[in-house]
């Protein structure tokens, strides 16, 4: 029982500084203020890296196409080697689209009143697919189509990265746009509100979102001189001369989690960044298996920890430590103390402090997404999973077949 009351002080001190001292991180809303309209609205290209995503595409690119920027806007898709249709399916898609929006209202697509709307340019974004060429030796596979991209785009002021499989509420550009200019910003990311539509992504899902906070709490990544630096991959708004200042994206060619790089490319280049969590940014990829999710985890997890083993134990540690051990505790006090046993009152005690804690700040979360509190409790088991998730990505990546996705495996 000493040994457990131990373990459970540390779990409990370590939950008091993730809880008063950790940037809030638990924390998922209200975003803040996007500020007030620039002088002049900076043209703007959006990219999208695109392999295979023809059956996403229709649920995604017209959102993209359909937004009311009061300035220049086009969108290019790189077509990164697709041998299900994708480019056609883009085309056919922004064709459609043109004809719909020259048969509706812009209040209507919009979703301003008619005199909040006027002055906003009515016709679609501009669009085009790009071919990638062959991706050279030392690139990840999306991070050589968003230079592709980037080379197509030529010279706009902000560059918009955003994946095949986001959908943007109307305004959303906009409301981006405005963030930078206002702030100052180099970089504004939304994280996208992902799909908790099957049983497995109730599950797993929430907690994805939330052990990214807790790993690069949003408002460290907004404060100026922070260290935290991150950005989310769905969509991501650069001052294009930032990028280049930095060194552009030759810098983080071979990165499998390349919003993170960007973000530090940036930040480490004196970058102003912005993370925010978001409902205007959808992603409509569906992960119905335990399996699908479980390979999103384990594709990038040990890339994250730089393929070190030391790391990779100290991660399984904490995490036991952290999640299992204070339920662990205050089971074994309980039980200790209906048992008569005097040493059973401090993991008793700190253990389900410390377990209220985890549930405390996982509620918001779970809140967000719209899902019962009730679930909180049970997050230390997830916690486990994650855990699992972790040392399999490490199998994989001595088995070769570490960062594998879409018929690749990492550079």
């Amino acid at each position: 029982m000493v040994v457990v009351g131990v373990l459970a002080l540390a779990a409990l001190a370590g939950w008091l500084y993730l809880a008063f001292g950790h940037g809030g991180f638990w924390k998922t809303g209200p975003r803040l203020s996007s500020g007030a309209d620039p002088p002049e609205w900076p043209d703007v290209v959006a990219v999208i890296p695109a392999r295979d995503e023809a059956a996403v595409l229709p649920e995604t690119l017209p959102t993209l196409l359909a937004q009311r920027y009061p300035g220049d806007f086009s969108v290019l898709l790189v077509d990164d080697g697709s041998t299900d249709g994708t480019a056609e399916t883009a085309d056919r898609l922004a064709a459609e689209t043109v004809r719909r929006l020259a048969a509706e209202p812009v209040s209507q697509l919009s979703g301003e009143s008619a005199e909040s709307a006027e002055g906003v340019r009515g016709g679609p974004a501009g669009f085009r697919v790009v071919r990638a060429r062959d991706r050279p030796e030392g690139w990840a596979g999306k991070v050589w189509a968003m230079s592709e991209g980037v080379r197509a785009a030529g010279g706009p002021e902000f560059l918009l990265f955003t994946d095949a499989d986001i959908a943007y509420a109307p305004g959303t550009v906009t409301d981006l746009v405005r963030a930078a200019t206002s702030g100052g910003r180099d970089l504004v990311s939304r994280m996208a509100t992902l799909s908790t539509r099957t049983g497995w992504e109730r599950v797993i899902v929430p907690a994805f979102v939330y052990f990214f906070a807790q790993l690069y709490p949003f408002r460290r990544v907004a404060r100026d001189g922070s260290r935290t630096a991150a950005a989310a991959g769905g969509c991501m708004l650069v001052r294009r001369a930032a990028l280049a200042r930095a060194g552009g994206l030759t810098e983080i060619r071979g990165a499998l989690i390349d919003d993170v790089a960007l973000g530090r490319l940036l930040k480490r280049a004196g970058g102003r960044c912005r993370l925010d969590l978001s409902r205007d940014v959808v992603s409509r990829r569906p992960y119905p298996r335990l399996a699908d999710l479980w390979t999103m985890v384990a594709r990038s997890a040990y890339h994250q920890l730089r393929y070190s083993p030391v790391l990779l134990a100290g991660t399984v540690l904490t995490l036991v430590l952290m999640y299992a051990v204070p339920p662990a505790a205050a089971v074994a006090g309980l039980t200790g103390l209906a048992l008569g046993a005097d040493a059973a009152a401090l993991p008793a005690a700190a253990g389900l402090l410390a377990w209220t804690i985890t549930t405390a700040t996982y509620t918001p979360m779970l809140r967000f997404y719209r899902l019962s509190p009730l679930r909180a409790p049970a997050l230390p088991l997830v916690a486990l999973m994650y855990a699992a998730m972790t040392v399999d990505s490490a199998r994989r990546h001595y088995a070769g077949k570490g960062g594998a996705w879409k018929g690749r495996t990492a550079p």
